[in-house]
């Protein structure tokens, strides 16, 4: 018997659409990054990319728990002299809503080469409307 190892190009694809209205920010990243990394399927392989596309609507619905929205920090550093800057979840949530659920997803999937072309099927918007509407995305429920 022999081991089985599944080809990217070979990677039937589906199309996921993930409502983050009232949801919890922590599990509708842990989803979609299940989904985009292809875990969930019996041809999981783990240096291919197996995964499916993934859109997340809704964005700025999406809520914490506890005081995490006045109390989590999201930092950056541009590499100059003065170049650090940091901003509360709130503040990016009023900015750009859909970083929050895009970090949260980049920091579950590997950081590599893998991982970055994996972050390019996954599309979140802040609105109820999207432009996949002819991929004919299922809904997807989280519990």
């Amino acid at each position: 018997m022999k081991t089985f190892s599944a080809k990217a190009e070979q990677v039937e694809r589906k199309w996921y659409i993930i409502d983050a209205d009232n949801q919890v920010v922590g599990r509708v990243a842990e989803k979609a990054a299940v989904l985009l990394r292809g875990k969930h399927k019996a041809i999981f392989t783990t240096h291919v990319d197996t995964g499916d596309h993934v859109i997340v609507i809704n964005a700025e619905k999406a809520v914490f728990t506890g005081k995490k929205e006045i109390q989590k920090e999201y930092m950056s550093y541009s590499g100059y002299i003065g170049g650090h800057h940091s901003e509360t979840a709130k503040s990016r949530r009023g900015r750009h809503p859909e970083l929050i659920i895009e970090g949260a997803v980049k920091g579950m999937i590997p950081h590599n080469r893998l991982g970055r072309t994996i972050l390019g099927k996954l599309h979140v918007y802040k609105g109820s409307k999207h432009p996949h509407e002819a991929q004919a995305p299922a809904p997807l429920k989280l519990k």
